[in-house]
């Protein structure tokens, strides 16, 4: 599967795209909204960062307690009943005289319940793709993403000075709403990927199989921790430029987008193997010239250009499943999902931190130098051509499934085979005949 238009024919996948462009969409215009609304009334750029970035830390609770329920919850029902309860919660962020207390009490419950969301929809993705089709499938959520990422960042900044920040919040929320009736309306019934009730021991269980590989824990931490330390960069773009704000989250989005396009389609295989680290310190570096203070338009394009390494992510993604067993893929793409928003939440609290000792600039270029600092540390097991190594349940795995095709004496069991036919000797009377 090479091209968009066998991606886009493929059953399901068309309704799977529009439901996560609803949810991202209403993400970010109430991200936005929100950010903006606390920022007014606190002034503290450290509550403004966790406002639009905070949730992510709570799914760093949902992927240690929640996540085996990715693969044992009815697709459909899942990716219908997530949107309801987001839409529920940003209405309820919108009541006028809400506290700061109460709206983080609800981002707090939000993130628990977006732990689940990544599993369930990328799980669902793998099932609806063939193997080949995957990261063509994830390339195009991802663009997606990004585009509508600066649509909402954009739509965003105009509802929030049109209708305030209150009304830009009801928006998002009818955006969730529509994405839950798209997921009931244009999803299959499927049957859950795996049996058993979920629970927090199963959960524990196969995050510790699939952090026992080598391998899988340093792509596991590629994809975290770079990626959370310069996302702390861009929660602090409101402190940074408070009118401004919106457009520096679109031009970041417009990066986002041709990075993920560039990697998804153009980028020949044995290219993706190479680009992983490149893209990685792309990622950060710009974010180092924000110590000199630049003005809004050089700011912009160092954004965009820093944001094209978010394209890391997808080489990544591609490795963590070619060292992954098909039957934990949706476990393992949650676990991804959950950890690289906690980290990212983790990032937006470092970095709005540093910004209350020092000022916005400077502490971007901070994160940038941590995140650089964490890619040449992870940068030798992130090389091409390193043999994957087994983790701990694996081996046993593996150890098991050969004992059962030993016989008791150790050896390998030939399989049974029929004796052989013994020739029966003709009568001499039909001997003759023949000579």
């Amino acid at each position: 599967m090479r091209t968009y238009r066998e991606l886009f024919r493929a059953p399901e996948f068309t309704p799977l795209f529009l439901t996560s462009t609803c949810q991202v969409a209403g993400q970010t215009v109430s991200g936005l909204a929100l950010g903006t609304l606390i920022y007014a009334a606190t002034g503290s750029p450290l509550l403004s960062s966790l406002a639009m970035f905070g949730p992510s830390l709570a799914q760093l609770i949902g992927a240690t307690t929640l996540l085996s329920a990715a693969d044992r919850l009815r697709p459909r029902a899942a990716m219908t009943a997530l949107p309801l309860a987001f839409a529920l919660g940003t209405a309820v962020q919108a009541v006028p005289g809400l506290p700061v207390a109460a709206s983080f009490s609800v981002l707090l419950v939000l993130g628990l319940l977006a732990s689940l969301g990544g599993g369930v929809r990328y799980g669902l993705l793998n099932e609806i793709l063939a193997k080949d089709g995957y990261l063509l499938g994830r390339s195009v959520l991802n663009m997606s993403n990004g585009v509508m990422q600066i649509c909402g960042y954009a739509l965003g900044g105009v509802l929030v000075a049109v209708l305030s920040p209150r009304g830009t919040l009801l928006a998002g929320a009818a955006l969730f709403l529509t994405g839950a009736v798209v997921a009931r309306l244009g999803l299959g019934q499927r049957p859950p990927r795996a049996t058993g009730r979920p629970s927090v021991a199963q959960t524990w269980r196969t995050n510790s199989l699939l952090w026992s590989s080598p391998s899988r824990r340093v792509v596991y931490l590629g994809l975290w921790v770079p990626n959370g330390l310069v996302v702390g960069c861009e929660s602090l773009f409101v402190p940074y430029a408070p009118r401004e704000a919106g457009l520096l989250f679109a031009c970041g989005a417009l990066g986002m987008l041709a990075g993920d396009t560039a990697m998804g389609r153009f980028v020949p295989p044995h290219w993706r193997k190479l680009l992983a680290v490149p893209m990685l310190v792309l990622l950060a570096s710009p974010y180092l010239l924000f110590a000199l203070r630049p003005s809004l338009p050089p700011a912009a394009v160092l954004v965009m250009v820093a944001s094209v390494g978010f394209g890391a992510s997808l080489l990544l993604q591609e490795r963590l499943m070619e060292l992954t067993p098909e039957e934990l893929s949706g476990h393992a793409l949650g676990l991804h999902a959950s950890g690289m928003l906690a980290m990212q939440g983790v990032g937006a609290a470092l970095a709005g931190a540093v910004a209350e000792q020092t000022s916005p600039a400077t502490a971007m270029a901070v994160m940038a130098v941590l995140s650089l600092s964490v890619t040449a540390g992870l940068a030798p097991g992130l090389r091409p051509g390193r043999r994957p190594d087994l983790g701990a349940g694996e081996r046993r795995g593996r150890l098991l499934r050969s004992a059962r095709r030993r016989g008791p004496s150790g050896r390998p069991e030939s399989p049974p085979t029929a004796p052989s036919p013994v020739p029966a000797r003709s009568p001499r009377g039909q001997r003759r005949r023949r000579r």
